[in-house]
């Protein structure tokens, strides 16, 4: 990029510009690239998230036949932005989880753009918003499916959580789609904890607190449904829940 994004860059309509600026034009040029064999199967999970603002852009090309999985977790107390770009070709796989999870007045947001030009390809791409205090949590992406992606299969869900008011979360999906065989789809709902489950379950003696943490875990388990590596997702929902216990009392 040449210039800092404005808010009429539709892919940066829910940022933190201040934090933007802060970052600076060199950040926005710095990418981590990712290129998996035909064949290759590659999983990287990842916390990000601190006391200042982060910016994370990643492009993976997915070869024939290979599976690129992504887990993240963002949860730290300022701006932070998991920016992913991939490109799938014939046959391969995208499974994306997501979990954005804080209060203060930060904002932690995924941005994804998955290129279906190539027959066959899947891709799955879910993430849960967690947020109080004047937080927000923001999911954009974007699927685009080419003339040669016959037979796409693709599909984006996003829910939001909102603990207090003030807290918010913003979703855009976006298809874009010229093939004529392909299944996509996509949802998005954003709502406030289930009472009736949390008085349920203290009228059975469960403390709040512990009914808060089941409760949350329920919600952001989702994200994580895909990732086989129960030490990793364990270590994802410890985290997050984390954020939780320190920032929101029950």
């Amino acid at each position: 990029m040449t210039a800092l994004p404005t808010i009429r860059d539709e892919e940066w309509r829910y940022a933190d510009f201040d934090a933007v600026e802060a970052l600076g034009v060199a950040a926005l040029d710095q990418w981590k690239e990712a290129t998996l064999a035909a064949g290759e199967t590659r999983r990287h999970c990842m916390v990000v998230g601190g006391d200042a603002p982060e910016l994370h852009r990643i492009r993976l090309t997915v070869g024939k036949g290979a599976r690129a999985e992504l887990f993240a977790v963002i949860a730290g107390n300022d701006y932070t932005r998991v920016e992913v770009l991939v490109d799938l070709a014939e046959g391969a796989h995208f499974e994306f989880g997501g979990v954005t999870i804080g209060g203060g007045d930060a904002v932690r947001e995924f941005v994804t753009r998955t290129t279906h030009d190539a027959p066959e390809a899947t891709s799955n791409q879910v993430v849960r918003a967690v947020h109080w205090n004047q937080a927000t949590g923001n999911f954009l992406g974007r699927i685009d499916v080419g003339r040669e992606g016959q037979r796409t299969d693709a599909a984006q869900d996003f829910k939001g959580l909102l603990l207090e008011k003030g807290a918010s979360a913003n979703a855009k999906p976006e298809l874009e789609i010229f093939a004529d065989d392909v299944k996509c789809a996509h949802g998005a709902a954003i709502g406030q904890m289930d009472e009736a489950a949390r008085f349920y379950m203290a009228s059975r003696g469960l403390a709040p607190d512990a009914a808060r943490r089941l409760l949350i875990r329920a919600f952001i388990a989702d994200a994580f449904a895909s990732l086989e590596d129960e030490a990793e997702r364990e270590r994802l929902f410890e985290e997050a829940l984390r954020v939780l216990e320190q920032g929101h009392a029950a």
